[in-house]
Protein backbone atom coordinates (compact mmCIF):
# COMPACT_ATOMS: atom_id res chain seq x y z
CA UNK A 1 0.00 0.00 0.00
CA UNK A 2 2.73 2.50 0.61
CA UNK A 3 3.90 1.48 -2.99
CA UNK A 4 0.94 2.77 -4.06
CA UNK A 5 0.99 5.93 -2.32
CA UNK A 6 4.59 6.98 -3.54
CA UNK A 7 3.40 5.77 -7.06
CA UNK A 8 0.27 8.42 -7.05
CA UNK A 9 3.05 10.69 -5.38
CA UNK A 10 4.79 10.42 -8.87
CA UNK A 11 1.93 10.66 -10.45
CA UNK A 12 1.25 14.43 -9.08
CA UNK A 13 4.52 15.53 -10.16
CA UNK A 14 4.10 14.41 -13.92
CA UNK A 15 0.60 15.61 -13.66
CA UNK A 16 1.88 19.17 -12.32
CA UNK A 17 4.54 19.30 -14.99
CA UNK A 18 1.40 18.39 -17.55
CA UNK A 19 -0.43 21.17 -16.39
CA UNK A 20 2.36 23.80 -16.74
CA UNK A 21 3.37 22.64 -20.47
CA UNK A 22 -0.05 22.93 -21.49
CA UNK A 23 -0.38 26.90 -19.91
CA UNK A 24 2.92 27.34 -21.34
CA UNK A 25 1.42 26.21 -24.54
CA UNK A 26 -2.41 28.05 -24.58
CA UNK A 27 -0.49 31.68 -23.92
CA UNK A 28 2.25 31.22 -25.75
CA UNK A 29 2.58 32.76 -29.58
CA UNK A 30 0.54 31.00 -32.11
CA UNK A 31 2.82 29.11 -34.90
CA UNK A 32 1.75 27.83 -38.09
CA UNK A 33 -0.02 25.13 -38.00
CA UNK A 34 2.34 21.64 -39.30
CA UNK A 35 2.06 20.56 -42.62
CA UNK A 36 2.19 17.07 -43.89
CA UNK A 37 5.75 16.88 -43.64
CA UNK A 38 5.47 16.81 -39.93
CA UNK A 39 1.95 15.09 -39.59
CA UNK A 40 3.72 11.56 -38.45
CA UNK A 41 5.34 13.47 -35.61
CA UNK A 42 2.51 15.07 -34.21
CA UNK A 43 1.67 13.30 -30.72
CA UNK A 44 -0.69 13.95 -28.03
CA UNK A 45 2.35 14.67 -25.40
CA UNK A 46 3.69 17.30 -27.41
CA UNK A 47 1.19 18.94 -29.32
CA UNK A 48 -2.27 18.90 -27.89
CA UNK A 49 -3.50 22.61 -27.06
CA UNK A 50 -0.93 24.28 -28.88
CA UNK A 51 -1.57 27.71 -29.98
CA UNK A 52 -1.77 27.40 -34.25
CA UNK A 53 -2.66 29.58 -37.00
CA UNK A 54 -3.57 29.19 -40.41
CA UNK A 55 -4.71 30.95 -43.75
CA UNK A 56 -6.85 29.72 -46.42
CA UNK A 57 -10.52 29.78 -47.14
CA UNK A 58 -13.54 27.77 -45.48
CA UNK A 59 -15.56 24.95 -47.46
CA UNK A 60 -19.10 25.76 -45.93
CA UNK A 61 -20.82 23.56 -48.04
CA UNK A 62 -19.25 20.68 -46.20
CA UNK A 63 -19.33 21.43 -42.87
CA UNK A 64 -20.49 18.71 -40.19
CA UNK A 65 -22.28 19.23 -36.85
CA UNK A 66 -21.57 17.27 -33.76
CA UNK A 67 -23.18 16.90 -30.92
CA UNK A 68 -21.99 18.87 -27.99
CA UNK A 69 -22.86 19.71 -24.39
CA UNK A 70 -21.08 23.23 -23.43
CA UNK A 71 -21.44 26.01 -20.45
CA UNK A 72 -23.47 27.40 -22.99
CA UNK A 73 -26.04 24.60 -23.09
CA UNK A 74 -26.67 21.51 -25.47
CA UNK A 75 -25.74 22.33 -29.06
CA UNK A 76 -23.35 21.28 -31.65
CA UNK A 77 -19.54 22.18 -32.62
CA UNK A 78 -19.82 23.19 -36.21
CA UNK A 79 -16.59 21.84 -37.64
CA UNK A 80 -15.38 23.12 -41.66
CA UNK A 81 -13.11 21.85 -43.67
CA UNK A 82 -10.12 25.01 -43.83
CA UNK A 83 -8.28 24.70 -46.92
CA UNK A 84 -5.00 26.28 -46.23
CA UNK A 85 -2.80 28.14 -48.70
CA UNK A 86 -0.30 25.59 -48.46
CA UNK A 87 -2.39 23.08 -49.99
CA UNK A 88 -3.32 20.46 -47.42
CA UNK A 89 -6.79 20.51 -45.52
CA UNK A 90 -7.57 21.03 -41.84
CA UNK A 91 -10.65 20.37 -40.20
CA UNK A 92 -11.94 23.23 -37.86
CA UNK A 93 -14.44 23.56 -34.95
CA UNK A 94 -15.63 27.02 -35.55
CA UNK A 95 -17.22 26.83 -32.20
CA UNK A 96 -20.61 26.07 -30.88
CA UNK A 97 -24.33 26.60 -32.47
CA UNK A 98 -27.67 25.99 -30.48
CA UNK A 99 -30.30 23.33 -31.52
CA UNK A 100 -32.07 26.36 -32.81
CA UNK A 101 -29.33 27.52 -35.21
CA UNK A 102 -28.57 23.82 -36.71
CA UNK A 103 -30.52 24.88 -39.99
CA UNK A 104 -27.99 26.37 -41.97
CA UNK A 105 -30.47 28.96 -43.10
CA UNK A 106 -30.70 30.04 -39.48
CA UNK A 107 -26.76 30.98 -39.26
CA UNK A 108 -25.32 31.63 -42.75
CA UNK A 109 -24.33 34.83 -42.23
CA UNK A 110 -21.77 33.49 -39.97
CA UNK A 111 -20.65 32.01 -42.81
CA UNK A 112 -16.65 33.23 -43.81
CA UNK A 113 -16.01 33.26 -47.50
CA UNK A 114 -12.87 33.83 -49.04
CA UNK A 115 -9.39 34.46 -47.23
CA UNK A 116 -9.08 34.31 -43.64
CA UNK A 117 -6.59 33.30 -41.11
CA UNK A 118 -7.90 30.85 -38.21
CA UNK A 119 -6.05 30.76 -34.68
CA UNK A 120 -6.98 28.26 -32.17
CA UNK A 121 -5.47 25.31 -30.44
CA UNK A 122 -4.45 22.39 -31.91
CA UNK A 123 -6.74 19.36 -30.99
CA UNK A 124 -6.26 15.58 -31.25
CA UNK A 125 -8.61 13.43 -33.28
CA UNK A 126 -11.48 11.77 -31.16
CA UNK A 127 -12.38 8.53 -32.66
CA UNK A 128 -15.14 6.62 -33.30
CA UNK A 129 -17.79 8.35 -30.92
CA UNK A 130 -18.99 9.61 -27.50
CA UNK A 131 -19.56 7.81 -24.39
CA UNK A 132 -21.98 5.07 -25.44
CA UNK A 133 -22.72 6.76 -28.90
CA UNK A 134 -21.23 5.68 -32.09
CA UNK A 135 -20.60 8.28 -34.68
CA UNK A 136 -22.81 7.31 -37.58
CA UNK A 137 -21.80 8.84 -40.88
CA UNK A 138 -24.76 7.34 -42.85
CA UNK A 139 -27.68 9.04 -40.68
CA UNK A 140 -25.31 12.29 -40.58
CA UNK A 141 -25.40 11.81 -36.98
CA UNK A 142 -21.98 13.09 -35.15
CA UNK A 143 -20.91 12.55 -31.51
CA UNK A 144 -17.04 13.47 -31.61
CA UNK A 145 -14.96 15.06 -33.78
CA UNK A 146 -13.45 11.97 -35.37
CA UNK A 147 -11.30 13.59 -38.41
CA UNK A 148 -10.73 10.23 -40.47
CA UNK A 149 -14.38 9.71 -40.81
CA UNK A 150 -15.24 13.18 -40.74
CA UNK A 151 -12.48 13.40 -43.92
CA UNK A 152 -14.45 10.16 -45.64
CA UNK A 153 -18.05 11.14 -45.18
CA UNK A 154 -17.14 15.01 -46.34
CA UNK A 155 -14.86 13.58 -49.42
CA UNK A 156 -11.86 15.08 -48.28
CA UNK A 157 -8.68 13.81 -49.27
CA UNK A 158 -4.79 15.61 -47.93
CA UNK A 159 -6.58 16.04 -44.81
CA UNK A 160 -4.44 17.09 -41.30
CA UNK A 161 -5.02 13.93 -38.56
CA UNK A 162 -5.95 16.45 -36.53
CA UNK A 163 -8.56 19.79 -35.65
CA UNK A 164 -8.15 23.18 -35.18
CA UNK A 165 -10.33 24.25 -32.00
CA UNK A 166 -11.04 28.09 -33.03
CA UNK A 167 -10.11 30.81 -30.72
CA UNK A 168 -13.18 33.28 -28.95
CA UNK A 169 -12.90 35.52 -32.42
CA UNK A 170 -16.07 37.09 -32.76
CA UNK A 171 -18.54 35.83 -36.07
CA UNK A 172 -20.87 38.20 -38.17
CA UNK A 173 -24.53 37.39 -36.38
CA UNK A 174 -23.03 35.82 -33.27
CA UNK A 175 -22.54 32.34 -34.48
CA UNK A 176 -20.96 29.94 -34.29
CA UNK A 177 -19.37 31.03 -30.91
CA UNK A 178 -15.48 30.01 -30.24
CA UNK A 179 -12.96 29.50 -27.83
CA UNK A 180 -14.85 26.87 -26.01
CA UNK A 181 -12.46 24.69 -25.28
CA UNK A 182 -12.25 23.25 -21.90
CA UNK A 183 -9.13 22.47 -20.25
CA UNK A 184 -8.93 20.56 -17.19
CA UNK A 185 -6.57 17.95 -16.10
CA UNK A 186 -8.38 17.07 -12.22
CA UNK A 187 -5.82 16.45 -9.79
CA UNK A 188 -6.52 13.76 -6.81
CA UNK A 189 -2.94 12.12 -6.59
CA UNK A 190 -2.34 13.63 -3.10
CA UNK A 191 -5.57 12.95 -1.84
CA UNK A 192 -5.28 9.41 -3.17
CA UNK A 193 -1.34 8.82 -1.66
CA UNK A 194 -2.87 10.17 1.10
CA UNK A 195 -5.73 7.67 1.75
CA UNK A 196 -3.08 4.71 0.64
CA UNK A 197 -0.77 5.82 3.04
CA UNK A 198 -3.91 5.65 6.14
CA UNK A 199 -4.44 2.21 4.80
CA UNK A 200 -0.78 1.12 5.09
CA UNK A 201 -1.00 2.86 8.81
CA UNK A 202 -3.91 1.00 10.00
CA UNK A 203 -3.04 -2.32 8.46
CA UNK A 204 -0.03 -1.87 10.09
CA UNK A 205 -1.65 -0.56 13.76
CA UNK A 206 -3.73 -3.67 13.43
CA UNK A 207 -0.81 -6.03 12.64
CA UNK A 208 0.69 -4.94 15.89
CA UNK A 209 -2.57 -5.02 18.03
CA UNK A 210 -3.11 -8.90 17.03
CA UNK A 211 0.89 -9.41 17.33
CA UNK A 212 0.27 -8.12 20.79
CA UNK A 213 -2.55 -9.69 21.85
CA UNK A 214 -1.23 -13.35 20.50
CA UNK A 215 2.07 -12.76 22.57
CA UNK A 216 0.18 -12.30 25.78
CA UNK A 217 -1.85 -15.34 24.91
CA UNK A 218 1.09 -17.32 24.94
CA UNK A 219 3.05 -15.68 28.38
CA UNK A 220 -0.44 -16.70 29.88
CA UNK A 221 -0.45 -20.14 28.60
CA UNK A 222 3.48 -21.06 29.34
CA UNK A 223 2.96 -19.31 33.02
CA UNK A 224 0.02 -21.46 33.58
CA UNK A 225 1.97 -24.56 32.55
CA UNK A 226 4.94 -23.86 34.58
CA UNK A 227 2.94 -23.53 38.05
CA UNK A 228 3.81 -25.52 41.33
CA UNK A 229 2.77 -29.10 41.75
CA UNK A 230 -0.40 -29.37 43.66
CA UNK A 231 -0.42 -31.77 46.96
CA UNK A 232 -0.73 -35.65 46.44
CA UNK A 233 -0.46 -35.28 42.56
CA UNK A 234 2.40 -36.88 40.04
CA UNK A 235 4.89 -39.02 41.81
CA UNK A 236 2.66 -39.04 45.48
CA UNK A 237 5.59 -37.16 47.02
CA UNK A 238 4.65 -33.56 47.60
CA UNK A 239 7.00 -30.77 49.10
CA UNK A 240 7.74 -30.89 53.26
CA UNK A 241 5.61 -34.47 53.05
CA UNK A 242 6.29 -38.04 52.45
CA UNK A 243 3.16 -39.81 50.93
CA UNK A 244 2.88 -42.81 50.17
CA UNK A 245 2.14 -43.91 46.65
CA UNK A 246 -1.08 -46.46 46.44
CA UNK A 247 0.91 -49.26 44.79
CA UNK A 248 3.47 -49.61 47.96
CA UNK A 249 0.42 -49.30 50.05
CA UNK A 250 -0.86 -52.64 48.24
CA UNK A 251 2.64 -54.56 48.39
CA UNK A 252 2.73 -53.82 52.41
CA UNK A 253 -0.57 -56.13 52.55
Amino acid sequence: MTGLGWWQLERRVWKLQLIEQVDQRIHAAPVAVPGPDAWSRINPADDTYRKVTATGHFLNDRETLVQAVTRKGPGFWLVTPFRTTDGFTVLVNRGFVPTDKRDVAERKVGHKTGPTTVTGLLRMTEPKGGFLRSNDPQADRWFSRDVAAIAVARHLSNVAPFFIDADAASNPGGYPVGGLTVISFPNNHLVYAFTWFGLAIMLIGSAFIVARDEWRFYRESLSSRSGPVPRGSGSGIAFGKETAHPRWSQLRC
